[in-house]
């Protein structure tokens, strides 16, 4: 019995002794956990300069690009389609044939309407070197009646074949081809679109309070989304001197050149009008601004005050993150314009890395190449990246 109880005593004491040891171990490691947690190591961030500039001005819009001359071909008469002589997509200059419609008919009617001219212009010569000898007056006038109802006749029938050589009306590339070959056509019917893509037109509307600084000449800038990386540059050139009633929005219209073809009508576009540029202001980059329902704010990077900590063991330069809350402005170019706040130009301010960066806590500017690698760690963290 007393060897039982000596074992099984033992074996508490070592139980009791690991479960104590573990103890000591835990508050050890929390310890320096918390210790690091209090000096963690300085965060590398990526910063910007903020500067003093003037604020560019200008007005926002939605539009739709138009081409300046565009139109469906069709026919004026009716007929059935003899030729077709352009393909799909093809690049025409003004009075290219189209297509031919049947004409047999006109032009048969133009050789009996030739023929009746041509004998009613020999009787009238005639009848002319007789008058008032052998030929009445009145058969004159009557032969010279003849003759210009046959000119007239001609000239009718000859502007009916003409209609029916359907040609282009201006410079430009057509659309898809919908006719056929044999096809009888109707006066209006659809054959195929024409579009001088040289010169659009890019309509927008803009709200009534800024009708006073619109004028006619203005520059216009706009993006579209198969370009999303190219600027296009055009020109206010009318404004409608009406307001609409019920969107209280006043139509303008730009024009531009299109030397590329690179725009198409019917294109969505984003519309700025430049404006006279406004006050200046410290501008900051967009990515260095949290913007939260708390209120905006930025990390500026401070020297800290101690001497010591101005540089790490690598010495490297080391800076203190002060949060500064400020009021944002006007946004243009992926730059933000601050009115409020504790920054002045020259100041520099976070603009990648905020997610590791603490209010005083000291932090080093990072290499592009670092900070990009460090990224990579903890893009996993950031929501919508």
């Amino acid at each position: 019995m007393k060897k039982r109880f000596l074992i099984v005593f033992v074996l508490m004491a070592v139980v009791a002794g690991g479960l104590y040891g573990y103890q000591i171990f835990v508050q050890k490691m929390m310890g320096q956990f918390f210790a690091a947690m209090a000096n963690p190591p300085p965060a590398p961030v990526a910063v910007a300069e903020a500067v003093l500039m003037a604020v560019p001005r200008t007005l926002e819009g939605i539009g739709t690009i138009n081409a300046v001359r565009q139109v469906t071909v069709a026919p004026e008469v009716a007929g059935r389609i003899s030729s077709i002589l352009f393909e799909a997509g093809q690049t025409v200059v003004a009075g290219s044939v189209l297509l031919h419609m049947n004409d047999d008919q006109e032009k048969a009617d133009l050789e009996i309407y030739r023929a009746q001219a041509k004998l009613a212009e020999l009787n009238l010569n005639r009848s002319s070197k007789l008058v008032d000898v052998a030929s009445p007056r009145s058969t004159v006038d009557q032969y010279r009646a003849s003759l210009d109802e046959a000119r007239g006749a001609i000239a009718r029938t000859e502007a009916q074949i003409a209609k029916k050589a359907i040609t282009a009306p201006f410079d430009g590339v057509l659309g898809l081809r919908q006719v056929n070959l044999g096809q009888y056509l109707n006066p209006g019917e659809p054959i195929v679109t024409l579009t001088d893509l040289s010169e659009l037109f890019i309509n927008f509307t803009l709200p009534e309070q800024t009708l006073a600084e619109l004028k006619v000449g203005q520059a216009v800038v706009l993006s579209v989304d198969a370009y999303p990386l190219k600027i296009f540059t055009a020109e206010i050139n009318a404004i409608e001197p009406q307001v609409g009633q019920e969107t209280r929005t006043v139509k303008v219209q730009a024009s531009m050149k299109n030397p590329d073809n690179l725009l198409s009508p019917g294109m969505f576009a984003k519309v700025k009008v430049s404006l006279p540029q406004g006050s200046a202001a410290v501008i900051v980059p967009e990515t260095a601004v949290d913007f939260t329902i708390y209120g905006d704010s930025v990390y500026v990077l401070r020297v800290p005050q101690d001497a010591a900590q101005q540089k790490n063991e690598q010495g490297e330069a080391l800076f203190q993150a002060e949060r500064v809350y400020v009021k944002a402005g006007s946004r243009f170019d992926n730059k933000v314009a601050i009115l409020e706040g504790n920054i002045k130009a020259g100041d520099k301010v976070v603009t990648t890395g905020q997610l590791k960066v603490n209010p005083g806590a000291m932090v080093k500017i990072a290499p592009v190449d670092g900070l990009a690698k460090d990224y990579e760690s903890i893009k996993d963290a950031i929501p919508n990246e």
